[in-house]
Formats: C-alpha cells, structure tokens, sequence
C-alpha cells in the first residue's frame, strides 16, 4: 500500500470538496482542528456525524450517502473498526480518495478502495501532508 508523496500531493491538489467522518465541533478535537485548517485554505468541508445541525458553519450530514453533491475526499476520524463500512460508503458515493488520518490503517478496506478506483491514504495528517506538500 503506498502513500507516496506524488498521489498524496495530487489528492490535495485536485479536491474541492472534503467530507470528514467523526468530525467534532469541539475546538481542542485534532477534527476540528484539521477540518477548520482546511476550511481556511479553500476547501468545501462537510461534517459527517450521527448528530449535529452544523459544524464550522457547515451542514451536517448523517452519513455520506446524504450528501446531495461530489465529494472529492473522504476524510476518517473514527475508530478503526468503523473504517470498512465508511470505505463502502466512499464507494457507493463515488469519492475520489479515503483518507485514513494518522494513526488509521485498515489494508483489507484500503485495497477494497482501491480496487474500486480510489486513491487511499492511510495513517497520515491531511493538515501535516497539506502543509508539507502544498505549503
């Protein structure tokens, strides 16, 4: 399974719209902290999470098959056991990319992803990898 930095940094640079699974509106959550980061760099953030109005002045969505446009990326801030189910959500809805954050493997959902033609991250920071790749 590679991350390699030419896809990583392609994934961040083609995507617009990003949905992240477990996205808290706690401020001090890293969620909120990654999803707000990238808000404030351009991209369309959508809140993915069993309950919630908005988050960062964004609707929140129940699960991903709700959302009614694209989505480019799919962020994950859930528990690894969660992952295979969100992974075939991704696919149902067309994503673009997974992207499991740091500390997230799951190689049975990520090779399930890429077999469905996504590009899949895993265990690393979207805001660390933006920063570092994109600047």
């Amino acid at each position: 399974m590679s991350n390699n930095d030419a896809m990583v940094e392609k994934v961040l640079k083609d995507a617009k719209v990003i949905a992240v699974v477990g996205l808290s509106s706690d401020p001090d959550k890293p969620s909120f902290e990654v999803a707000h980061y990238l808000q404030s760099k351009g991209y369309k953030i959508v809140p993915v999470r069993p309950d919630g109005d908005t988050i960062l002045g964004e609707k929140v969505y129940h699960s991903l098959s709700q959302i009614p446009f694209p989505v480019d990326i799919v962020d994950i801030f859930r528990k690894v056991e969660f992952i295979p189910a969100i992974v075939d959500e991704a696919i149902g809805i067309h994503a673009k990319a997974v992207w499991m954050q740091l500390g997230l493997e799951h190689r049975a959902a990520a090779e399930k992803a890429k077999q469905a033609g996504l590009n899949v991250v895993m265990d690393r920071c979207m805001l660390i990898e933006y920063r570092r790749l994109i600047k």
